[in-house]
């Protein structure tokens, strides 16, 4: 038996969907396949096969060595992996040992820039089948599980600013090398500042033309692209989706915009401000509603009702409720915090407010427009799907079980009375570390673990000497 038999690891619809991928990989010619898993940053990590390897490997699974997924943002391990239990607790961690990457053949595509090559996300397990608990896909399909038996399906639209640059010196000299590495050198498409005109979208079309064919090739539902307002900044907006495939898309979104950018003399970016003269931050506001079974909006409020219906009344007050802890689910790099700045179109506290931008959860729609949805505003978009997603359901699930009410909403969101929102990463530690409620959502094993490879970052982060320190007292004193 192979891997994904032995521990009943896939359903009826994933093995017809490997006998499927395998008939693909021989009839349009493949040569290669990624098999590839998101570690705690989003970020994906795999190993490619040839393709006569691959139809197997999709049922016997493929071994990744495990500190793949104990790694900071500058890819070095935060745990001591060599010492009793890798640094963790876990003999499973000890010595750098393999996991088991294992196909879910749901997820398989063919990459549209990179020739003849596959591609599909894997789930991860140990040698004895059991989950890896550090796996944030698992993570989120569990906060699914939790809703679907409330009779609820989570739904999700993708609305993703990103910069996306001329590349003029990739820094691949012997001494740019680190970790991490020297950043590249870049120029700009365009100067930014006339938000929406079509001046300013002709200039970058060339560019974004090349990335918006490869993601309609890879099946992303793709609805609109814009320019925002700063130079070189662009925004895409996806169609809503249910379910897990909502964060897969996020994750295959970012990869394949980076690397189609690449092999075009791009260079894209999700980092939300980049230090380059003149830029805006980038946001991810992320849009969601809870469907019935039925497939009717829940949201939605009756005619002659309020903005919305009391369930997403009680679920944006637990959105609202621990915003604060879930700031380092929806921005969890040090970066990320340059961007909650008052009257800039981003949250600074936990308020909501109908069709107002300038708050935390802005409420879309009204009685009988089944389009009726939270547009969630306070993400970044270098943020971990899975991580984020599941945090807005475990908190909206808190609200309608409490019954929480969001209170008025705001008319003037910079100057209401309203819970701040952290504006540093060591505030969102802190907040997290000290919270009960999602030490219990997702245990206090994984946020300990996440917790230390975030402290990881910090640590680095302070060891440095900033250009402003440099700039501020070499000269002075």
């Amino acid at each position: 038996m192979s891997f994904a038999e032995k521990h009943g690891l896939w359903s009826a619809a994933q093995n017809d969907a490997a006998r499927g991928a395998a008939r693909r990989i021989e009839t349009e010619g493949l040569e290669l396949v990624r098999f590839s898993c998101a570690d705690v940053h989003g970020i994906l990590r795999g190993k490619t096969l040839t393709a006569g390897a691959a139809a197997g490997a999709m049922r016997s699974g493929v071994a990744l060595t495990s500190t793949m997924l104990l790694k900071d943002t500058s890819h070095r391990t935060a745990f001591p992996v060599f010492s009793a239990g890798g640094g963790f607790g876990l003999k499973e961690l000890q010595g750098a040992a393999d996991v088991i990457m294992v196909a879910d053949p749901l997820t398989f595509r063919v990459l549209p820039w990179a020739g003849k090559t596959g591609w599909m996300l894997c789930d991860l397990y140990f040698p004895d089948g059991r989950p890896v608990p550090f796996s944030t896909r698992a993570l989120y399909r569990g906060a699914l599980e939790k809703l679907s038996a409330r009779g609820y399906e989570f739904l999700a639209g993708l609305e993703v600013e990103f910069h996306l640059f001329k590349l003029t010196d990739a820094k691949l000299a012997a001494g740019d090398a680190g970790q991490p590495g020297a950043a590249p050198e870049v120029s700009l498409l365009s100067q930014g500042y006339q938000y929406l005109t079509e001046q300013r979208y002709d200039q970058m079309e060339p560019a974004l033309d090349i990335i918006r064919r490869d993601l309609q090739a890879l099946g992303l539902p793709l609805r609109s692209i814009e320019v925002e307002m700063g130079p070189s900044q662009a925004e895409m907006t996806f169609e809503p989706v249910a379910g897990l495939a909502a964060a897969d898309h996020m994750v295959l979104l970012r990869s394949a915009v980076k690397q189609s950018a690449r092999r075009n003399g791009l260079h894209a970016t999700f980092m939300c401000r980049p230090r380059i003269p003149n830029v805006m931050s980038s946001g991810w506001h992320l849009h969601q509603s809870l469907r019935a079974a039925g497939g009717a909006n829940v949201f939605m409020a009756p005619e002659g009702g309020g903005a919305f219906s009391d369930t997403a009344r009680h679920w944006l007050g637990g959105l609202l409720e621990h915003a604060r802890a879930a700031s380092l689910f929806t921005a969890p790099t040090i970066n990320g915090y340059r961007r909650y700045r008052a009257n800039s179109l981003a949250p600074d506290r936990a308020i909501w407010g109908k069709d107002n931008r300038g708050v935390m959860a802005r409420a879309i729609g009204g009685p009988g427009d089944p389009a009726t949805r939270l547009e969630n505003r306070v993400g970044e978009p270098t943020a971990n799907p899975y991580l984020y997603m599941a945090c807005q359901i475990f908190a909206g699930l808190n609200g309608l079980d409490r019954r929480l009410d969001p209170g008025p909403g705001a008319d003037a969101p910079y100057e209401t009375k309203a819970p701040a929102l952290p504006t540093t990463i060591g505030e969102a530690i802190a907040a997290l570390d000290g919270d009960a409620f999602f030490r219990s959502a997702f245990g206090d094993f994984f946020v300990d673990y996440l917790l230390t490879i975030k402290r990881a970052e910090l640590a680095r982060f302070n060891a440095e000497v900033s250009d402003w320190e440099q700039r501020e007292y070499f000269d002075l004193f």
